[in-house]
């Protein structure tokens, strides 16, 4: 069964208490009513909807500043933000400052309202290739990211969990869901403090990110303590002491599995061998297989000249 798609309403007491969140929910639509521009980025932050619609009555730079930063997140740019605009501001409106996904005339024509969500994630849905699980950029969005910065002082970082198969085997997909979003945002985040980067999700439990070689290490490192902080609340107290749960191999065999960890493979795209993406993802693949011969989360850095 799928989810219902989630919507956040922003506006003052006249659009949240208005009957817009009725009409929404009347088309099968999750409703979260935010009347504080200031709640906005936090609640996104925590719990990231399938579309944004701004009320722009009060166009105040607040607002604008809160579209922006979605617009230019990574991790937030593929969530459609649709304005709700006067009639009579919309020909004069600053379409420069405020980078709406598209908008809606006020007073409210439901009916073309509906209508354009569903446009605006269908639209979307071409363009981007997010993740549905993780809403992280695809393969697409990978390769490209790569290749803009093969040849600069960066570092391409391809994250792997540990023992994902067993696990996903043993506690089920649901809970094997619940971890491939625990380290997509993990990641996200990581790379935000940092400064800033890029991170995508190649498919299952595998990702990349893409920050300065200078923070790559730094970054990592984060990476390993966050997710080994909270992947401990996944086990029991037993399987926490005993450092392994049981599980059967592809023969029908019991065997010992480690505690999730993540292996992380660096590889800094400034050296000259490392000419276009599949030097990358050879590099990678080849660290990769290092970093998991430890049944403890690490990373390791290409330090080869070529």
């Amino acid at each position: 069964m799928t989810a219902p798609l989630r919507i956040v309403v922003v506006g003052g007491g006249g659009v949240v208490d208005g009957p817009l969140p009725l009409r929404l929910q009347s088309k099968g639509y999750q409703v979260v009513t935010l009347a504080k521009p200031d709640e906005v980025m936090g609640f996104i932050y925590s719990d990231p909807p399938d579309v944004v619609l701004m009320d722009l009555t009060d166009a105040t730079e607040e607002v604008l500043a809160i579209i922006t930063s979605l617009k230019d997140d990574f991790f937030f740019s593929t969530i459609p933000v649709i304005g709700m605009i006067p009639e009579a501001d919309a020909e004069l409106f600053d379409w420069e400052r405020c980078p709406l996904d598209d908008y809606v005339s006020i007073p409210m024509h439901y009916r073309e309202l509906f209508t354009r969500i569903v446009l605006s994630l269908r639209r979307l849905r071409r363009v981007f290739d997010n993740n549905p699980l993780t809403k992280l950029p695809g393969n697409t969005s990978i390769q490209r990211a790569i290749e803009q910065v093969v040849g600069r002082p960066m570092a391409v970082c391809y994250v792997d969990i540990n023992h994902f198969k067993q696990y996903n085997d043993v506690y089920g997909f649901a809970h094997g869901d619940e971890v491939i979003r625990m380290i997509a945002r993990i990641i996200s985040n990581s790379v935000k403090e940092a400064g800033g980067g890029f991170a995508g999700h190649i498919g299952g439990d595998d990702f990349v990110f893409i920050v300065p070689q200078e923070q790559a290490e730094a970054v990592s490192e984060r990476v390993i303590a966050n997710f080994t902080a909270i992947v401990s609340e996944l086990f029991d107290e037993e399987v926490k002491c005993n450092g392994y749960y049981l599980a059967h191999d592809r023969k029908g065999h019991e065997e010992k599995v480690p505690l999730l960890g993540v292996a992380i493979a660096i590889v800094p795209t400034d050296y000259p061998k490392i000419a276009h993406y599949a030097k990358v993802a050879e590099a990678a693949a080849e660290l990769k297989k290092l970093a998991k011969k430890s049944h403890k989360s690490c990373f390791v850095v290409d330090r080869r000249k070529y």
